[in-house]
């Protein structure tokens, strides 16, 4: 049979155009026994990677390509020969995305006058053949260019090919057989449509000649294409494949190496740098251990040849603190000692269980990845500071690929289905949260849908087709990749929708895969809140902390931890958190490390939690297998918690190396995506048989193992946490109204919106007082008040206020108050908008009656002729009644998401009484595993994956907030009143142990009308 090698081939990265993933093409391509396939997506190599790890897997070796339609010429698939020509081929796509906005790309022929060295290049005719584009292909090509026969059995075959050949035979371009294949197999025809459909935004019904003709554009087989092509261009095909050496694999990535002074070897300056971070970090004297660990981090670095990477990783650091940006290195870099002597990480891995080999490892041989976080409204000082540091070219932010989930892919299928807007929005609703467990079926009918209906039928099909199914790239959260040559010589670069921005087209898992450099500069809100915190300490009460002055070890402040009173703190203010606090009871810094890994799906689904608090609590003994394994697991009571005990039993009872203790971790943390940890099953049971540990203690701890996935938690990581949440639990301790300012200051960020931020507050006895333009500033700021400080809110509390007319209040009023609503209108320039929006927030309070009053002179206000100055001439004296109490509590919440006035449930709590409602206070002093109906405001839901489909609930009123649990069958059956409801009551069982308190839920009740269309939002899902 002749052979066959495709050179035109598009995967599901050509957005919206091809309908097939790169393993499946390779799977199918190796079926049919190809001698190569090209994965040439649309001016793009985003794919590439994912193609070549389907080419190792399948053994089908892989071309690089890619095909671009150039503005002003023909459509081009271009191959690459050699390493010279992937480097012309990323150069150009990078030169045509940067082009062009994001998602777009704009070439002309004068961006391949160089002829792209070391490429191979197929011209792919229209219908309608253009002999111009042919004659400059050849042209520009030479003897690397071919002309491409593309047959999909259309009614005029023969007709073309004849055509294509004396057009070849004219221009002087050999012909070559190629399939420009959209997916692995015909069934995908049907998505194929319905991607071309989303692409063009028109139904399928009106994409008339946009669509395919059939399904001939997937990989055929050979004796197939055998009768549709001669056989001369087939076995060209081959000769082309065969001369296209190139393979990813002979890429080299270089870091940079400017940060080295001269006079200096890499080597010799991070040292340097190294013992002066030593000094400073132990300024009593450097031990022997620390000595001997710093020298064998060194050495490693030296061998591997990582300086430059931890040079350059400093440097970032450095300028943030230069700055007073609040930083800190966290993950697996936290496990080691020169990265501590650095100031990259705040944990002492000295104090820690350390294990370098997480971090950087001989035998792994890979670049180590550090994750540093900083304030989350400073980080953009950062990536620019890199941007000019390395140029554009030299650096990019790591892509991210979105992918179709549940929502946006029957959202974008129900309109190529021509279904009118107001069914894809219904349809979106039923996917919103679905999670795959529950009954589809009825959730549609609960819409309105007939789940038997072809169309619903066919548009159910497609969408399962579609999840998961790469939608566009988008920007990381802040990996950058540092190149000391261009990066578009790697792998192109395309700009960002964010202004200033660029990326590479390449996601973290290809940066791993490729061995590139990445540095995460990742946002964290907290340390945002912390720095803010700490400022106003500075400025208004002359208390000058850093986190690392904060009193340690501070019993209050672990008293608060134990009563879970941990409102707004970092990490443990979560539901499930919260609920473990007062079983786990932290009292020292370790505990806290403990508290953040264990309340994670791996050690929750490894069942290492209840052991845990057992032998914590003393209820049952702590035994251990053996002595060597004491050493490794006597901190969390013989229970692994931490990826790096589990390295380290791999080590101990197994006999691994540590490189393959780290393969083991890396294989833990993929397993679930592609499998691959079996195979360490028969390691460890013969390793730890061999020394002596018994076969059903070996099972148990596999499965332990298992259990981690992807969700175990490094020490180190969260030692890195840990600091954290102490930083941010003692403020609130002991500075709380500080703290809950900061809060306010640093939105959005956290599990709490703003209205929870100031009732925590103010249940803690902190006065807040509302928004006045005479004296609240853009942030929410502190006021002496009493023997305690108080809280101003500030306008940046006022939903679609700006921070610029904010800034012109405060500089106008700096001069002299303002004596009327006039005055404050023209001297700070406020317009017709932010003056309702003040009206509305009731902002006007201090300048006019009340909030009725304030919109009767706002509508007065005019823009002013010289001749009256800044005051309008005199009106009518107008009384207007005062807005009612309900009135109020309406504004404030659909202004500024909050009330100081009377809580809403308050104002209902009669009606609610008639209900049979109990309010959260009363709820409290009900005994264990009594019955009651609660009715609340609901501020959040979530439903974990470790949840088995519970989903919980936390509701809101007067005295505070409820934690409800809604067991899946209880959810089924009350799906859209648990989904929808603003106020919703709750008939349940209550139940508290150890201070852990839930009401469990038998049945629910929308109770939404009783707020009379309160603006009450949620969040849901996160």
């Amino acid at each position: 049979m002749t052979a066959y090698a495709e050179l035109h081939c598009l995967s599901n990265f050509s957005f919206g155009r091809g309908a097939s993933s790169a393993r499946e093409l390779f799977r199918r391509a190796k079926t049919c026994g190809y001698a190569a396939l090209a994965i040439t997506d649309e001016c793009s190599l985003a794919g590439i990677v994912r193609a070549l790890e389907a080419s190792r897997d399948t053994g089908v070796p892989l071309i690089v390509g890619s095909e671009v339609q150039l503005t002003d010429g023909p459509k081009l698939v271009v191959l690459c020969e050699t390493k010279a020509g992937y480097t012309s081929l990323c150069g150009l796509i990078t030169t045509g995305r940067r082009a062009s906005e994001k998602g777009t790309y704009r070439l002309t022929r004068a961006d391949l006058a160089s002829g792209l060295p070391g490429t191979l290049v197929l011209w792919t005719p229209d219908r309608i053949v253009d002999r111009d584009h042919g004659r400059w292909v050849r042209q520009t090509f030479g003897a690397r260019a071919w002309l491409a026969v593309e047959l999909h059995r259309g009614p005029n075959d023969a007709r073309r090919l004849r055509e294509l050949e004396a057009i070849g035979r004219e221009i002087g371009l050999s012909l070559v057989a190629a399939g420009d294949v959209h997916m692995h197999i015909r069934r995908r025809l049907a998505l194929q449509h319905t991607l071309t459909a989303i692409r063009h935004r028109v139904p399928i019904a009106e994409a008339g000649g946009l669509i395919a003709r059939n399904g001939e554009r997937h990989l055929r087989r050979r004796h197939v294409l055998a009768t549709l092509y001669p056989a001369a261009l087939l076995d060209e095909s081959v000769r082309i494949a065969a001369r296209c050496t190139f393979t990813l694999d002979e890429l080299r990535y270089r870091y940079p190496a400017e940060l080295v002074p001269e006079g200096y070897t890499p080597t010799r300056w991070l040292r340097q740098l190294t013992e002066e971070g030593a000094r400073w970090r132990w300024p009593e004297g450097v031990s022997e251990k620390v000595h001997q660990q710093l020298e064998h981090e060194l050495g490693l670095i030296e061998a591997l040849r990582y300086e430059a990477y931890f040079l350059t990783v400093h440097d970032i650091v450095r300028f943030a603190r230069s700055q007073g940006i609040l930083c800190q290195g966290r993950g697996s870099a936290a496990n080691s000692s020169v990265c501590f002597a650095l100031g990259v990480t705040e944990v002492d891995p000295m104090k820690m269980s350390l294990l370098v080999e997480r971090f950087i490892s001989k035998e792994r041989n890979e670049p180590p990845d550090i994750d540093i976080d900083f304030e989350h409204e400073r980080r953009e000082e950062v990536i620019q500071y890199i941007y000019r540091k390395y140029g554009r070219e030299r650096a990019a932010l790591a892509a991210t690929v979105i992918c179709y989930r549940g929502k946006s892919a029957v959202r974008d299928v129900a309109k190529a289905m021509g279904l009118p807007r107001d069914q894809v929005d219904q349809l979106s609703q039923v996917f919103a949260w679905w999670d795959g467990t529950e009954s589809l079926a009825e959730r549609l009918r609960e819409r309105g849908f007939d789940p038997e209906s072809a169309v619903i039928r066919r548009i159910l099909k497609l969408t399962a087709e579609l999840l998961d199914m790469p939608r566009h790239l988008s920007q990381h959260v802040g990996g950058f990749v540092i190149a000391d040559a261009p990066l578009s010589e790697l792998v192109p670069v395309e700009n960002a929708a964010m202004p200033n921005r660029t990326i590479i087209q390449w996601d973290k898992d290809d940066l791993d895969t490729m061995n590139l450099l990445k540095v995460d500069c990742l946002a964290l809100g907290m340390l945002t809140c912390v720095q803010k915190c700490l400022n106003l300490l500075r400025q208004q009460r002359g208390q000058d902390y850093s986190m690392a002055t904060l009193p340690s070890e501070d019993p209050a402040t672990y008293a608060m931890i134990q009563r879970a009173d941990t409102v707004g703190v970092f990490q443990i203010e979560s539901r499930a958190q919260m609920a473990m606090l007062p079983r786990h009871r932290p009292e020292n810094f370790f505990d806290l490390v403990v508290q953040v890994a264990i309340v994670r799906p791996g050690p929750i689904q490894g069942d290492m939690v209840h052991p845990y608090l057992r032998r914590r609590r003393k209820e049952e003994p702590v035994d251990y297998p053996s002595e060597e394994l004491k050493d490794v697991f006597e901190r969390t009571l013989g229970v692994p918690l931490f990826q790096e005990q589990v390295m380290k039993l791999a080590m101990i009872a197994a006999g691994y190396t540590a490189g393959e203790a780290d393969g083991l971790r890396r294989d833990m943390a993929a397993w679930k995506r592609r499998g691959g940890l079996e195979k360490h099953r028969e390691r460890i049971l013969t390793g730890m048989a061999e020394r002596g540990y018994t076969t059903a203690f070996a099972e148990t701890l596999f499965e332990q193992i298992k259990g981690f996935g992807s969700y175990g938690f490094p020490e180190s990581h969260a030692a890195s946490f840990a600091g954290i949440v102490y930083a941010s639990c003692w403020l609130k301790c002991h500075e709380p109204a500080a703290f809950a300012c900061a809060l306010l200051n640093s939105q959005p960020m956290g599990f709490y919106a703003p209205s929870q931020i100031v009732q925590d507050a103010r249940r803690h006895g902190i006065d807040v007082f509302p928004i006045d333009v005479q004296c609240s500033d853009w942030d929410n700021t502190l006021i002496a008040w009493d023997v305690a400080p108080a809280i101003q809110l500030g306008l940046r509390q006022v939903r679609g206020f700006s921070e610029e007319a904010a800034r012109r209040i405060m500089a106008a009023r700096a001069q002299r108050p303002f004596a009327d609503i006039a005055d404050l209108c023209a001297r700070a320039a406020v317009d017709k908008r932010h003056q309702d929006l003040l009206a509305q927030a009731s902002a006007l309070r201090g300048l006019s009656r009340h909030r009725h009053h304030a919109h009767w002179e706002i509508a007065g206000v005019e823009k002013q002729l010289p001749l009256f100055g800044n005051v309008s001439p005199a009106e009518v004296e107008v009384t207007l009644p005062k807005p009612t109490q309900a009135e109020d509590t309406l504004a404030d919440y659909a202004r500024t998401g909050l009330t100081l006035g009377m809580h809403p449930m308050a104002q209902i709590r009669d009606r609610l009484r008639a209900a049979r409602c109990t309010d959260s206070r009363t709820l409290r002093k009900r005994p264990h595993h009594s019955y009651a109906r609660v009715a609340g405001m609901v501020t959040m839901r979530q439903r974990p994956e470790t949840a088995s489909g519970v989903t919980f609930l936390t509701m809101e009123d007067e005295h505070g907030l409820v934690n409800v649990i809604v067991w899946r069958d209880v959810a089924e059956a009350n799906r859209r009143v648990l989904l929808e409801s603003q106020l919703l009551g709750i008939d349940g069982r209550w139940e508290a142990v150890d201070g852990v308190c839930h009401l469990i839920a038998s049945r629910l009740l929308d109770m939404s009308e009783l707020l009379g269309g309160l603006d009450v939002r949620s969040r849901d899902f996160h």
